[in-house]
């Protein structure tokens, strides 16, 4: 028959692996991390850009021409240098019909642009702005490193949709996660080997094995950690009544 004293050293391995599972469960799962919306920023995936767009200076990055409109209010027109700056659009002649282009927008939205064509032209070439068309034009020197002439990338408007305020992303510290599962599997392995009474060994070793496959799962396959603080939370509340 099982001690009593064991009976308490399993309700106190099933403890600290509740705890336990909610670092697990932190460290396996993605990150929401909220966008700075501040300012607008330009995502073209295919070449590999996210810069945010100014209206200060083609020098400070991707610049908004002034003469052109917001998205949604006409034709945009941005700005990037190939060669320096941070060379925003350096790969911009890499650009393929099709290819998506999209303006993240604070006060309208995502706007998301379809690449229709390219097209070089010399550097005093003045292009029309409309009201009635919905366009993105991406202009940048060519050939690199020099100003002889501009290369334009046309794109028509494809979808407008509402700002993703949130990122998700991995976290950097998911190492943790499986040394917490190593840690515990070994400690309690530890535990269930010297455990003093010897006839009760097995049932710590079955709990230890039981918590660490739980565990394991966890970081295998995350859930939300809020579920495990929750149940915690809970389990804190009646113990304190």
């Amino acid at each position: 028959m099982v001690k009593i004293a064991t009976v308490v050293v399993i309700i106190g391995l099933l403890v600290v692996g509740m705890y336990a599972l909610l670092e697990v469960s932190y460290y396996s799962s993605k990150l929401s991390i909220e966008k700075d919306l501040s300012s607008p920023v330009v995502l073209i995936p295919s070449i590999g850009v996210n810069e945010k767009v100014n209206n200060v200076s083609i020098s400070q990055g991707v610049y908004h021409e002034e003469v052109s409109k917001l998205p949604t209010k006409g034709d945009v027109i941005l700005f990037g240098h190939r060669t320096s700056y941070s060379s925003p659009f350096l790969r911009l002649n890499e650009l393929k019909t099709g290819d998506i282009v999209t303006l993240e927008w604070p006060g309208i939205g995502q706007v998301n642009y379809t690449v229709k064509n390219s097209t070089i032209v010399p550097a005093s070439y003045l292009l029309p702005v409309h009201n009635d068309t919905q366009r993105l034009y991406l202009i940048t020197c060519d050939p690199p490193g020099f100003t002889t002439n501009r290369l334009i990338i046309t794109a028509d408007m494809s979808s407008l949709g509402p700002l993703n305020e949130t990122i998700t992303k991995e976290n950097p510290n998911t190492q943790n996660a499986l040394i917490i599962c190593l840690l515990f599997l070994g400690l309690g392995l530890i535990l269930s080997y010297f455990y003093p009474i010897k006839e009760d060994r097995l049932y710590i070793l079955i709990a230890v094995l039981i918590i660490s496959g739980a565990l394991f799962f966890a970081y295998f396959v995350p859930f939300d950690p809020d579920i495990i603080a929750s149940k915690i939370n809970w389990l804190n509340g009646d113990f304190s009544t």
